[in-house]
């Protein structure tokens, strides 16, 4: 922790006083320098924030880069006002997490009432969200996760089927045994072999979309296979819509925040843990232990 200049707001941005900021995967990236996106240092990790805007409101922002601080310059077009019945640890997952798994699932892989969809880190921060979202639309869910304990959380989230993925070793088999079949479609963070184990169970025209490499190895994708049965791959990352002028995350937003309010959505939470804890909170990540989303109070 340290003290440093308050952030300069560019074009079309604002200054915001954050209440929460939200870990993610992607900022243990970044602290590894594995990231998508080149880092350059000094660096202050957190893409998604929940704060006050200099007029008052209390608004959830996705920002790329310096969300772990008091104050983050945001953009007002990645900026949206919460509603009062929905709490700030409810919305702090909702910009990058809510929004990664609604457009996963709905504008990239197509999942459609009556599909059956494989979901990886069942009880982690999009996994979890992803899990309802997809059982909310009609999809039969096969879920992935490597405890029993994660297993449970998915099954109550909503997913027809628990699959251990702690063993890479036999993964295709089981989802194949799990969901009767082939899959129409399935998403895919981890990398290396449980990629291809994965893939190894989408059926004829289905849909593999790959949005992380958490195991830290990539794999070449068997082009005979995607042949062989017509799948199709597709790369993921939400930054990609956050100069979409058609607003698809202007969207995806209202939907999610009338499903939590609803409480068709639930925010299956990790904890708040302290700023100064944050090194706390990536050991957690990185033992793969935690369930949930994990948030930052920059207050304390």
């Amino acid at each position: 922790m340290e003290d440093i200049p308050e952030p300069e707001p560019g074009p079309g941005q604002i200054l915001l006083d954050v209440r929460l900021a939200g870990v993610n995967y992607a900022d243990v990236h970044v602290r590894g320098n594995t990231y998508l996106a080149p880092v350059e240092l000094p660096y202050t990790p957190g893409n998604e924030v929940v704060g006050t805007t200099p007029d008052g409101k209390r608004v959830v922002a996705l920002i790329q880069g310096g969300g772990y601080a008091q104050k983050a310059a945001v953009h007002r077009r990645l900026q949206w006002e919460v509603p009062d019945e929905i709490t700030d640890e409810q919305a702090v997952p909702l910009a990058l997490q809510g929004n990664s798994a609604y457009h996963l699932l709905f504008t990239v892989a197509h999942v459609t009432k009556g599909q059956t969809v494989v979901i990886p880190a069942a009880a982690g921060g999009v996994g979890s969200l992803a899990v309802q979202l997809a059982h909310r639309a009609g999809a039969r869910v096969i879920a992935l996760a490597g405890t029993a304990e994660k297993r449970r959380l998915a099954l109550d989230l909503g997913a027809a089927a628990a699959v251990d993925s702690s063993d890479e070793d036999g993964l295709a088999e089981r989802i194949l045994d799990a969901a009767g079949g082939p899959v129409h479609a399935a998403l895919e963070m981890t990398g290396g072999k449980t990629l291809l184990q994965t893939l190894d169970a989408v059926g004829p025209r289905g849909r593999l979309v790959v949005y992380g490499f958490a195991g830290g190895q990539l794999a070449d994708i068997p082009v005979h296979t995607l042949l062989q049965r017509s799948v199709t791959v597709a790369g993921f990352w939400l930054p990609h819509l956050y100069t979409d002028r058609t607003l698809p995350l202007a969207a995806s937003m209202r939907q999610l925040f009338d499903a939590v309010g609803n409480g068709s959505l639930k925010i299956v939470t990790g904890g708040t843990y302290p700023l100064a804890d944050a090194s706390k909170v990536h050991h957690v990540l990185n033992s793969r232990n935690g369930m949930g989303k994990f948030s930052l109070d920059t207050a304390t």
